[in-house]
């Protein structure tokens, strides 16, 4: 799609590099230690502009030094920033990341300035979204904010995308119903469903159910073993691009970024776009840290 918004977070990610990862109440020493560009809005934005399209940011910083590392950030992938605003109390957004020899990780998250983010935010960015092809957005930000920027954009006949991450139960039945395209993992989906994901059977069934609050499209993405597409009882699965993982931090917001970007107006090409946008996010994780390990279009080839 041409036009992007993106309504979501902002963190200066701390990423703590680890053998493995601690017990209850064991100390251990770290590898290494550094700092990155973050938050799962932030990252699914850069990942749109760098996808091909044109970007616009919704979101909410602190007067500090971290908002201005991320603000450096955005400008050099030429994000429109005109709706990022400032909350002179709260802190810019940060993430703790525990990172193992593995690729795994485990992260702690303050909110922030990001938690501040109202529904009078959304509303002065309405010609934003009015104006835009598809609104990506997910719950680093409160939801009374995610729905009032649904509501515009169903308004103006703009796609959605939801990304419910982190994991919630408690989802407004109506969020569903104004939600073209919901895309959540394996453990977000059973959060939503109550159906756990071992195979393929169950991950159709936890699409059915999520099809049937309301969602038509479902994307389930399901790590390394890749993501199912499902649509009124039909099915297509897209397999992974198998790669050594040394980061998968922002592997879901490559793929969610890219997809956007990638996808037609009419959402005919979905297999295509997540094809595409699962060889970004295989790219993405063998690169430490989050949104310098992004790729840019030029890079991603299938």
């Amino acid at each position: 799609m041409e036009k992007v918004v993106v309504l979501g977070s902002i963190n200066v990610d701390t990423i703590l590099n680890i053998k493995r990862l601690p017990v209850p109440g064991e100390t251990m020493a770290m590898s290494d230690e550094s700092n990155a560009g973050g938050g799962k809005g932030a990252n699914q934005a850069i990942a749109a502009v760098r996808g091909g399209a044109k970007t616009t940011f919704i979101a909410k910083i602190g007067q500090d030094h971290a908002a201005d590392f991320m603000l450096d950030t955005f400008k050099k992938d030429g994000l429109n920033m005109e709706n990022i605003t400032v909350d002179p109390k709260a802190g810019t957004g940060k993430a703790y990341i525990l990172l193992d020899d593995n690729g795994q990780n485990s992260i702690l998250i303050y909110g922030g300035a990001n938690q501040t983010i109202s529904v009078d935010d959304v509303k002065n960015a309405e010609s934003s979204i009015a104006e835009a092809d598809c609104l990506i957005s997910e719950f680093e930000t409160p939801i009374e904010a995610t729905l009032e920027a649904f509501r515009i954009a169903k308004k103006n006949n703009v796609v959605t995308i939801l990304n419910p991450a982190p994991a919630k139960t408690d989802i407004p039945e109506e969020l569903f119903q104004l939600t073209d395209i919901i895309v959540p993992n394996e453990t977000e989906a059973e959060a939503i469903t109550g159906v756990k994901a071992v195979d393929k059977k169950s991950i159709i069934n936890s699409a059915d159910k999520l099809n049937k609050m309301g969602v038509k499209r479902v994307i389930i993405t399901i790590g390394s073993r890749g993501s199912l597409y499902y649509t009124d009882g039909k099915d297509d699965f897209v397999n992974a691009y198998k790669v050594s993982a040394v980061d998968t931090t922002a592997a879901g917001d490559t793929f969610i970024g890219y997809l956007a970007a990638k996808l037609d107006s009419n959402l005919d090409n979905m297999v295509e776009a997540m094809k595409f946008a699962s060889k970004a996010s295989s790219i993405a994780v063998q690169v430490k840290g989050a949104q310098n390990s992004i790729p840019y279009v030029d890079d991603v080839k299938i």
